[in-house]
């Protein structure tokens, strides 16, 4: 079982751009890997949609897109086009083809019982292809989120977490509960006090010593001074 801070698996694949290897696509960046159990899925047309309007916002982080279904790339070309249509967002990032369900494998998405072609599979045989995988620079996993076939995912949840994992990257704090960007954030409890206020110049408030409470490093105030 794939587990959080493990290696995402590597793999060569065809995508709708091309062939690619995972790693050297995820280059030096953060990535996401969203899954789908068929092509032509009405919830899944929702959500390719969705994610190739947020992906201005994903770029701006640094973060690539890629989609996964388990059917040949030509399938996923016309679905693309469907989507366009319906959802009135081009889907511009990759979609992986999985036809022999080798990628599907390799993130334990499928069990290695479940054949090697895609063929005469129904989405309700696939139904466990529905996670999102984000990928650090270190090609490590830092989140796995798994949903059913009937329930629509909230992508700008992802977007959230991104941000979130990205600020805790770059300092020694933690987000906590329904945290939004320019929130108050929690001072890790390995930092000392005699380190935090080094680190936290202007100071903390703690209902509890473990409990430290600091703005947000970065963050500007809602009125735009510094």
């Amino acid at each position: 079982m794939l587990r959080i801070n493990d290696e995402a698996p590597d793999f060569t694949a065809q995508t709708t751009q091309g062939p690619i290897r995972f790693h050297e696509w995820i280059g030096d960046g953060w990535a996401i890997l969203f899954s789908h159990p068929k092509d032509f899925t009405p919830v899944c047309t929702t959500e390719l949609g969705y994610m190739a309007k947020l992906q201005p916002e994903f770029a701006r982080r640094n973060c690539k897109i890629i989609g996964l279904s388990v059917d040949p790339v030509d399938n996923h070309k016309k679905w693309a086009a469907d989507i366009e249509e319906t959802q009135g967002a081009k889907v511009n990032y990759p979609m992986i083809g999985d036809p022999e369900l080798k990628i599907s494998k390799l993130y334990n998405m499928l069990p290695a019982e479940a054949g090697e072609t895609c063929e005469g599979r129904t989405p309700a045989n696939n139904a466990t292809v529905r996670t999102v995988f984000v990928i650090g620079p270190d090609k490590k996993i830092k989140l796995m989120l798994s949903y059913p076939m009937s329930t629509g995912r909230n992508f700008d949840e992802i977007l959230r977490v991104v941000d979130a994992m990205q600020l805790t990257a770059r300092h020694q704090v933690a987000t906590p509960v329904n945290w939004k960007q320019g929130g108050d954030v929690i001072i890790l409890p390995t930092v000392s006090d005699e380190d935090a206020k080094r680190m936290f110049p202007g100071g903390w408030t703690a209902p509890r010593p473990y409990l430290r409470v600091v703005a947000q490093p970065g963050a500007t105030k809602a009125s735009g001074a510094d």
